[in-house]
């Protein structure tokens, strides 16, 4: 078994697909007008409107609803694209860049729908001494 996607829906594509493409400089390939992927060499990022959920038995999923999973884009340098994306993300800001315990300085904020974010940076665990 192989994770390669994770899909969010929303009912506003016109504003959550540029929204993706600013903050990880990756241009999203639209697959129809309701569907598009953000393609990484790790994962795919998919992004349906509610249209899609049309193709799916009952009510599966509701839009700007989520409150338990994060989106994770591990990143080079978290401070270095905190600095570059401060003013955009200023409005949706969770938590500037922090070193968490187990090493990884990590940078939270929402999408337009309420999705968490975080940018993370891998750093070696603290020890133990």
């Amino acid at each position: 078994m192989q994770l390669v996607s994770v899909r969010i829906i929303t009912a506003d594509l016109q504003r959550i697909v540029p929204f993706y493409e600013r903050i990880t400089g990756i241009p999203i390939t639209m697959l129809s007008d309701d569907f598009g992927e953000l393609r990484t060499a790790a994962c795919t990022l998919a992004i349906g409107s509610t249209r899609t959920l049309a193709f799916f038995d009952g009510e599966i999923a509701r839009p700007a609803e989520n409150r338990t999973a994060i989106l994770e884009f591990r990143v080079d340098d978290v401070d270095a694209v905190f600095e570059r994306l401060a003013d955009f993300i200023a409005p949706c800001l969770v938590q500037a860049p922090k070193t968490m315990p187990w090493g990884n300085r990590s940078l939270l904020f929402r999408d337009p729908d309420g999705n968490l974010i975080n940018f993370f940076t891998p750093g070696a665990p603290p020890r133990a001494d």
